[in-house]
């Protein structure tokens, strides 16, 4: 909505993990070099988390999309199943055929016939599990024998966990201590700083076509930074809200009036101002303004149109 106002050429703060996005900020790039790292030297099992909205999802999709042609993957994105349906689905992305309702040692056999031949063709594989804290202890403990799986020489399995904070404490429980213990590469994601934030958000708009003057103010900047407490995808949540406020009140440039009306409709966010429901009225306020704003565009738009085939 608000795109064309700002000398934009497409959303800047879209909630999905684009990788067309990737900021390279100093944590990402330190994961990723130890992703790689941790693979290149063998590790068996490597864990990466952080908190909710730090980048995990995106940074899992570099890491796929960074592989070589040496790498098989079999990428989990939803790892809320049971150990036997977690074995058939990393076997169904490592395109082993195992026919209807096949026993889980079936499974596990056909599974590690499938790894020693990718590894005779000079393959590696990797399995990759995203929102890894959402695993029981039973798939962790089935993740762990099937890492088991190896030649004299390597492993033919390794295993990358991203996952929220939740992970570590699971994983420090007694009964997944021989897991634990198989984590050779750890890395926890940390949320953007004060300065991060600012480049964070310059960032996002030049790739989406901004080439102007700055869009946030300083004062804008610091309350962002405080709200989101640093989590680029909450960043992204009030940004966007802010622009669109901003847009609304025909503003070219958003101020502190803007963050805070966004700060205040964002359950999420940390804010010392009055609660939410004061300011909602204000707000709607503001996105009807928008929305009328981008109505009235369209209506003289299709007015001259209008005129021009008359």
């Amino acid at each position: 909505m608000y795109e064309q106002h700002f000398g934009l050429h497409q959303p800047p703060f879209a909630l999905t993990p684009d990788t067309g996005f990737f900021f390279r900020n100093e944590a990402h790039v330190e994961a990723l070099e130890v992703l790689r790292l941790a693979l290149a030297q063998g590790a068996g099992f490597i864990k990466v988390s952080g908190e909710v909205g730090t980048g995990k999802t995106l940074l899992c999709r570099l890491l796929l999309n960074s592989l070589d042609e040496n790498w098989v993957t079999a990428w989990v994105p939803n790892p809320h199943l049971d150990p036997d349906t977690l074995r058939r689905a990393i076997a169904d992305e490592l395109r082993v055929s195992l026919g209807p309702n096949p026993r889980q040692h079936t499974v596990v056999k056909k599974l590690q016939e499938r790894l020693i031949e990718l590894a005779g063709e000079g393959k590696r594989v990797a399995v990759i599990i995203d929102e890894a804290q959402a695993l029981s202890n039973a798939s962790l403990e089935a993740l762990r024998l099937l890492s088991n799986l190896e030649t004299e020489t390597r492993k033919l399995l390794h295993v990358v966990l991203f996952g929220q904070p939740e992970l570590d404490a699971r994983l420090a429980q007694p009964q997944l201590r021989q897991l634990q213990q198989r984590i050779g590469f750890a890395y926890v994601l940390r949320p953007l700083d004060a300065e991060g934030v600012a480049l964070y958000l310059q960032h996002r708009l030049a790739v989406a076509g901004h080439n102007g003057r700055p869009l946030f103010g300083p004062v804008a900047l610091r309350r962002l930074h405080h709200a989101s407490r640093g989590i680029p995808r909450l960043l992204n949540v009030l940004a966007h809200k802010a622009l669109l406020l901003a847009y609304g009140r025909g503003l070219r440039e958003v101020g502190a009036a803007e963050v805070e009306l966004a700060v205040r409709d964002t359950e999420s966010a940390s804010s010392l101002s009055p609660p939410w429901w004061r300011a909602r009225p204000m707000l709607w306020a503001a996105l009807a303004a928008a929305l009328l704003l981008g109505l009235t565009a369209a209506g003289w738009g299709w007015a001259a149109w209008a005129g021009g085939r008359a």
